[in-house]
């Protein structure tokens, strides 16, 4: 009996699965420290204990976006080890902060299936969620990946595409107990832009841009745990190349919007997400933000931004996508997600 495992292909997965993925992990400090040290990261809820008290927490807690790649991290050997990519994301909610300490594991519902016209690769649909150790949600999303078939000869599936929500509502969003940006400190936050100051529409140029690095890439995807080939092994691509981990755009685009929105603090929602083009290493990655939207929420001093985080080669294309529908070959990145904000 062979006791490896070659990871699931899109002919194992039934629509209604529930997948309960190996290992749970105890985050640290550690995390926070390496978090850091990869990307430019520099958010004040989230670099000092002191500044996040001040804002009604217990403590300054793990990185909103480290906690989704530890959570998304265990998926990779049960959804997407043998992915040929990760095309999308929706619903996505951070429902309870995670502090150094808290043990997160995952599970994830399968809950769409749709086999490609050449037969040799399909879609799958899964809702994943992060719990820790008292079995609280930390988060849930929606991502769809686009996996090989084994058996070239197996009968698709019943096409299933689920319905979700092109945008979540500001009531869908979960606002950290306790949080309050009355006592905001704009000066230690790096920034003095408050919620008032962000006009819908507007684009905010990031201005800075980072080279990706082939060490630093696969020693943060090593950090999550996240074990999908094609970001490893050079020699399962037929260009060679090893496919940079699209969370690691995600980051470091993040990280870069400090520059211009220092005080959107806390992600709180993932409206869609799309790896619109694939990086490597050696490609730079800048980025530049849109508002989208502004509300109000029902946690003192805290309004919250709907933003538009583009990353691209370097460049900033006039148009996005063309008529048929295909991103521009310089955008690595488009993700639509909600931040919170003080008054």
């Amino acid at each position: 009996m062979a006791k490896t495992n070659l990871g699931r292909f899109f002919e194992d997965y039934t629509v209604g699965q529930v997948i309960e993925h190996a290992v749970p992990r105890t985050v640290s400090g550690g995390e926070r420290a390496l978090y850091h040290a990869l990307y430019p990261a520099r958010h004040a809820v989230y670099s000092s204990d002191q500044f996040a008290q001040e804002c009604g927490l217990p403590a300054s807690p793990i990185d909103d976006l480290a906690a989704f790649h530890v959570v998304f991290g265990k998926t990779v050997p049960d959804v997407s080890l043998n992915a040929v990519a990760n095309l999308g994301y929706a619903e996505g909610r951070w429902i309870t902060p995670v502090y150094a300490g808290d043990t997160l594991r995952s599970v994830s519902e399968v809950i769409g299936l749709k086999q490609n016209s050449n037969g040799k690769t399909g879609v799958v649909y899964v809702r994943t969620r992060g719990l820790n150790q008292r079995d609280d949600v930390v988060m849930d999303y929606v991502r769809w990946v686009m996996v090989r078939k084994n058996d070239l000869e197996a009968p698709a599936p019943e096409t299933v595409v689920p319905e979700l929500k092109p945008v979540l509502d500001v009531t869908d969003l979960v606002i950290p107990q306790g949080l309050d940006f009355t006592n905001y400190n704009f000066t230690l936050a790096g920034e003095p832009h408050r919620w008032g100051d962000y006009e819908v529409g507007e684009k905010i140029d990031h201005v800075d841009g980072v080279t990706i690095e082939e060490a630093e890439h696969m020693i943060a995807t090593r950090l999550w745990q996240n074990t999908a080939k094609v970001h490893f092994d050079a020699t399962f691509r037929p260009d060679g190349q090893r496919l940079i981990y699209g969370g690691h755009v995600i980051s470091m685009a993040r990280a870069l919007s400090f520059n211009g929105l220092a005080n959107a603090q806390m992600i709180v929602g993932l409206n869609a997400g799309a790896h619109a083009n694939p990086c490597f290493s050696g490609d730079t990655v800048k980025a530049w933000s849109e508002v989208l939207d502004r509300a109000e929420t029902s946690a003192p001093g805290v309004g919250a931004l709907r933003l538009r985080l583009v990353a691209t080669k370097g460049s900033h294309p006039d148009v996005l996508r063309g008529e048929d529908g295909k991103y521009h070959p310089d955008v690595l990145l488009d993700l639509d997600y909600w931040a919170l904000v003080p008054h």
